[in-house]
């Protein structure tokens, strides 16, 4: 089981990155809030991980800080919630702020994650009660707002030339369950020139709950 990476962060493609250790590149999913606390480039960094063998595939989840990978672990454990949604789920908010959710069975909040209907978030937050009753919640506040937008002009992803933000925004959403024509929607309204991939990604999922 590999539980933890420690080294050099290679390469940013949301919501994947590449962190590279003792010579050997780790290709791992993560979720937007574990991305936005990642260094910059080239820069050493540490992640937690959970590490599934499926017959087809072997794949590498990774985490900020061990909270949200236990979330992450409690999540996939729900009935029809696989590790696509748990991703979802913690890219559109933050550990505490999902746990303050189901603490005040807050429906609406929850069908506001990509592929989560009302149905499935009745699931979650009958399931997920029990287990997260003894949660210490740090902060009531929504994820959005406990995470300050820090814009920069400075591109943190990796350098392409054939690539531009704004699209890898839109692949990103995508990629996290959102349909084609949320991500266009919400991309735009939130897009200004200059504005790096982590920023617009950051803001476009704000807008989205």
């Amino acid at each position: 089981m590999i539980g933890r990476l420690s080294g050099t962060l290679a390469e940013k493609f949301p919501p994947e990155i590449l962190i590279e250790c003792a010579g050997v590149g780790y290709e791992v999913t993560m979720p937007m809030t574990s991305i936005y606390a990642l260094p910059e480039l080239n820069e050493q960094a540490i992640i937690y991980t959970h590490f599934v063998v499926r017959e087809d595939a072997q794949l590498l989840y990774g985490f900020a800080n061990t909270t949200e990978r236990k979330l992450f672990r409690l999540l996939i454990k729900v009935n029809g919630v696989g590790p696509k949604l748990a991703l979802a789920v913690l890219s559109a908010m933050s550990a505490d702020q999902f746990v303050s959710y189901v603490a005040h069975d807050d429906v609406s909040g929850i069908v506001k994650i990509p592929g989560v209907g009302k149905k499935t978030a009745e699931r979650l937050l009958i399931e997920m009660r029990d287990r997260l009753k003894d949660w210490q919640i740090t902060s009531l506040t929504p994820a959005t707002d406990a995470m300050p937008v820090q814009l920069t002009t400075e591109n943190t992803f990796v350098n392409d030339p054939f690539r531009n933000n704004k699209g890898d925004a839109i692949n990103a959403l995508i990629s996290l369950g959102y349909k084609q024509v949320q991500a266009d929607k919400a991309v735009k309204a939130v897009y200004n020139e200059g504005m790096s991939s982590e920023d617009i990604i950051r803001l476009s999922l704000k807008s989205m709950l």
